[in-house]
């Protein structure tokens, strides 16, 4: 992905704001998941879910322009239903295995993972009573190329499905809106239905060994054309859930009610407990927090959106009465400090700027271990399949590196350098945190010579800056979240020349060779033993400082439960860092 997101792919900021992976492969899996999937609750039907957030109104709620985590997870839970999704669990590997949705199963690689099929259930339907069809599927992929109406969504139908490219590198294919001149052979014959409809087949520019992750993702969800409004599609697209958008008022609310053309007997995998889902916007941060802890009258049946504040963690966490429905988990994202290899070509001094650091002051600064576990990789511990202790702390510098820093191991590095080090700068966007943040890293990095100078950016011109090759300086603050459950969303994203945030801009041939086959890789146990050997290389190569792990804290209202949580508790969902949302409920 070339471009920046808000959501579920990367973080700037350094303030206090689970992914795990099992088995990749093709295969049957009708079982769908559902509450039986992890827990021993069976979760209650009826009553109202309210979600009570700050924001004004969700980013994107089109599918093909969905691309935050929590908004991911909230509409294919309630509104749109994909060909493959993840398990409902509390437990972290179980909730990284895929199950089929929209499909039957899983997938079926051929070709090398070149050519992926889905077969189709049957009896889906949209609210309006009429079938979802195999060209359904395939029109509403058609739209994520329509990038001058369908903007800010991902683009992997772009990057990775088998269509020829223009002399300026865009798709030959247009989207669904262009009449004239545009390469629809091309897409019909990348997105295949086959003559019955019952199997929906995708053939790729590329080995792609996690495809059937990758169609978890909204932007492979169907949309029925007759239906498309184009821009106007995210104000209230039409559903094939168990729910159906009956309000959306941005500022205000959004209420969803029951999809009375949506059965059970075609979704194994939602059990749609409430009998009305409704969402409230423009709320104070403040006063949820506020409303959550008083936990009196319909609050009892709502939960939080958003991280609790800084303010309201300490009575929250000593308070023996939120034990059930406070949450402290990891959430989707990696915090790390990129370091520009052309602008600091020497291996020894990046290592040294490692050593120097004081990673244990700048996690005091926005909010000590509330704030997330201390780094030492990209990929964390919360991805089992493809996480190891890289060792980067115990000796992979050549020395011991305690979390304060050690300041004489970085001076030696220097010294082997063979060069004096010259002055950095180090890229940040401004808050009060990451001021404090960055005058630590200063602090720290002078204690062994390495003069840093501080430049500060607005928060709207802090990705035009790191992502211009030309403009970005020695050091950029930085964080990722993996698209899918699994380190093909990570390494080659980060490390690699055709990777969309590559801040380090490395380009090592030997290593970009062994990504290339990483990501080719169908067997997972083996391309996880891949990821974790290259994560180990890219930090011993100093291309990021990796400082956190991050963390998350929220809170729900006594009446909330899960039934893939923990005696019923709600919990954070590991696959997109949210909220388990398609099977809460509400106690009576």
């Amino acid at each position: 992905m070339s471009k920046a997101r808000t959501g579920l792919r990367f973080v700037a900021l350094a303030g206090v704001a689970a992914l795990a992976l099992a088995a990749c492969g093709g295969g049957d899996d009708s079982s769908g998941g559902g509450a039986s999937s992890g827990g021993s609750a069976k979760g209650e039907k009826g009553g109202t879910l309210t979600f009570l957030t700050n924001a004004e109104k969700i980013n994107h709620i089109d599918p093909q322009r969905n691309y935050t985590g929590e908004d991911l997870a909230f509409s294919s839970a309630y509104l749109e239903r994909t060909l493959t999704a993840y398990k409902l669990s509390n437990d972290g590997t179980e909730a990284g295995k895929l199950v089929g949705d929209l499909a039957t199963d899983t997938g079926k690689p051929s070709e090398g993972g070149k050519t992926w099929a889905f077969t189709l259930r049957d009896g889906v339907k949209w609210e309006d009573g009429s079938d979802v069809t195999c060209a359904d599927i395939k029109y509403g992929i058609s739209r994520t190329f329509a990038q001058d109406v369908i903007t800010d969504g991902p683009t992997y139908a772009i990057s990775l499905l088998d269509i020829p490219k223009a002399s300026d590198g865009t798709s030959t294919y247009k989207g669904p809106y262009v009449t004239s001149k545009n390469d629809t052979a091309s897409f019909d014959k990348a997105v295949e239905c086959s003559s019955d409809a019952k199997t929906i087949t995708f053939h790729l520019n590329q080995a792609v060994g996690d495809f059937n992750y990758t169609v978890t993702l909204s932007s492979f969800a169907p949309v029925p054309k007759a239906k498309d409004t184009g821009e106007k599609y995210d104000l209230k697209p039409v559903s094939n859930g168990p729910y159906k958008i009956s309000e959306y008022t941005p500022g205000q609310q959004m209420v969803l009610d029951r999809n009375p053309n949506w059965s059970a007997d075609t979704d194994p995998y939602r059990p749609a407990f409430p009998d009305k889902v409704v969402m409230k916007f423009s709320v104070e941060a403040s006063v949820i927090d506020q409303r959550l802890q008083a936990d009196a009258g319909e609050d009892q049946g709502a939960v939080s959106r958003d991280p609790l504040q800084v303010a309201s963690l300490t009575p929250v966490f000593n308070d023996e009465r939120f034990a059930n429905r406070r949450i402290n988990e990891f959430d989707p994202y990696v915090r790390y400090i990129a370091i520009n290899t052309k602008k600091v070509p020497n291996l020894k001094q990046r290592q040294a700027i490692l050593a120097a650091t004081d990673r244990a002051a700048l996690r005091t600064i926005v909010g000590g271990s509330y704030a997330g576990d201390l780094a030492d990789g990209v990929i964390k511990p919360n991805l089992p399949a493809d996480y190891a202790p890289t060792g980067l702390w115990t000796g992979l510098l050549g020395d011991k590196v305690p979390d304060t820093g050690n300041v004489e191991l970085a001076k030696k590095l220097i010294q082997e350098s063979g060069e004096p080090m010259k002055e950095i700068t180090y890229d940040y966007a401004k808050d009060p945190d990451t001021d404090k943040v960055a005058a630590s890293l200063q602090e720290s990095l002078g204690k062994a010579g390495i003069k840093l100078k501080l430049n500060p950016l607005p928060q709207g011109e802090y990705y035009s800056i790191v992502q211009n090759k030309q403009k970005e300086n020695e050091l950029a603050s930085a964080g990722w979240g993996p698209d899918w459950l699994n380190a093909s969303t990570v390494i080659p994203e980060l490390f690699t020349p055709g990777g969309g945030f590559n801040l380090s801009q490395s380009d090592d041939a030997d290593f970009n060779a062994k990504v290339a086959t990483a990501k080719a890789e169908t067997d997972r146990a083996k391309q996880g033993e891949m990821w974790k050997a290259l994560d180990k290389e890219a930090v011993q190569q100093a291309w990021v400082l990796p400082t956190r792990f991050g963390r998350e804290q929220r809170l729900a209202g006594s009446k909330v439960g899960s039934a893939s949580g923990p005696d019923g508790k709600v919990y954070l969902w590991a696959p997109y860092g949210s909220w388990s949302y398609a099977d809460m409920y509400v106690k009576k």
